[in-house]
């Protein structure tokens, strides 16, 4: 049985188009996997914590040294952590906001970014430990960011692939506050990518 670990991370819930997007996909992919089973990971605002000094300490701390805050603070994020060695594909949503990806998404990647679990240190560099694992990222954006403009798919590409997933499939709406017919034609793409990555993925 196959696992889908579903990340959101859009201000907007379930009403935005990243989520549609990703939706869109999830639907396919259970329709080609009846027997699969897709892990749900909302990161919103207010209810997903921020990294803090306190916590950054607790992730050093040697577990019999961990005060009960700490052993709470530490278990969190080893929950997703597990989330994701248990995941064997993964879907991510990255709407744009000012330049940059939501600000739940890096506190996310900075729970997740643990050494021993998620990388290792070598003496030729870090090296990512959640190798083999598909990974679909969906980004919406109101303009349009190509070449060095583009923010948000290099800083992606780099983190995902520190931790270990570098089989990573972009899938952007963009132009999506440029007018209604720009906006049609970046959804209409963006959906026929989606649909074939998901024939793909069966």
């Amino acid at each position: 049985m196959k696992t889908l670990l579903d990340i959101r991370a859009s201000l907007f819930g379930s009403a935005s188009v990243s989520s549609e997007l990703a939706d869109r996909f999830v639907a396919r992919w259970l329709a080609e996997h009846p027997d699969g089973r897709v892990v749900r990971r909302d990161l919103l605002p207010g209810a997903f914590p921020s990294l803090t000094a306190a916590r950054y300490t607790a992730f050093r701390t040697p577990g019999n040294e961990r005060t009960r805050e700490q052993q709470d603070d530490v278990a969190f994020s080893d929950e997703l952590v597990a989330e994701l060695k248990a995941a064997d594909e993964i879907v991510l949503t990255a709407p744009m906001y000012n330049f940059s990806v939501p600000a739940t998404l890096r506190d996310y990647f900075d729970h997740v970014a643990r050494p021993g679990l998620t990388f290792s240190y070598t003496a030729d560099g870090p090296e990512g430990l959640l190798r083999g694992k598909k990974t679909y990222v969906f980004i919406t954006r109101g303009g349009r960011y190509n070449g060095a403009a583009d923010t948000q798919r290099p800083y992606l590409e780099q983190f995902l692939g520190f931790i270990g997933l570098s089989d990573v499939e972009f899938v952007l709406a963009e132009g999506l506050a440029m007018g209604d017919d720009e906006r049609r034609q970046s959804l209409d793409s963006a959906r026929e990518h989606v649909d074939a990555l998901a024939r793909l993925a069966a």
